[in-house]
C-alpha cells in the first residue's frame, strides 16, 4: 500500500522543511499552552517527526510521553486537542494552510530499547567476540 505522505521518491524538500516547521511551533505550543484535557495535564511530549502530506493540508506527528508509559492514552488525549493545537500553531507559523494534525504513537524508542537488548545478550555477545 502505498503512503499518502510520500511518493517513490520520498518526501520533497517542501515537506521536510515544512515538517521541521510544524515540529518545532508544535513542541514550543506543547511546553507553553495549558492542554485542554486532563489526560495531558503533567505530562512531558516528545514530537520526534511530523510527516507533511505533499499538498502540505495534513501532517502526521509522531509522538509519545516523556519515559513511555501511558503511551496509548496520551496519543489519544492529543487526538481529541488536535483542533485546539492546530489553532495555535496556526499563530505561530506562515503557512498558506495550517495542516491538521494527527497524532500517531512513536515506537521508534521502544523499538531501541528492544535492540540494544539484542546486542546485549550473551548469543550476540560471543557471536561479536568470535568475529574479532
Amino acid at each position: 500500500m502505498a503512503n499518502r505522505f510520500t511518493s517513490k521518491k520520498g518526501p520533497s524538500q517542501r515537506q521536510l522543511r515544512a515538517g521541521e516547521l510544524i515540529r518545532h511551533a508544535l513542541v514550543e505550543v506543547l511546553q507553553r499552552e495549558p492542554l485542554r484535557d486532563p489526560a495531558l495535564d503533567g505530562v512531558s511530549i516528545t514530537v520526534s517527526e511530523v510527516r507533511v502530506s505533499p499538498d502540505l493540508k495534513q501532517a502526521s506527528v509522531f509522538a509519545s510521553p516523556l519515559g513511555g508509559r501511558g503511551q496509548d492514552e496520551t496519543v489519544a488525549a492529543l487526538n481529541r486537542v488536535a483542533p485546539y493545537l492546530r489553532s495555535l500553531l496556526g499563530k505561530k507559523i506562515e503557512m498558506k494552510f495550517t495542516p491538521a494534525l494527527k497524532f500517531v504513537s512513536d515506537d521508534t524508542f521502544n523499538e531501541a530499547r528492544k535492540i540494544d537488548a539484542l546486542l546485549a545478550s550473551p548469543q550476540v555477545a560471543r557471536d561479536l567476540k568470535a568475529d574479532d
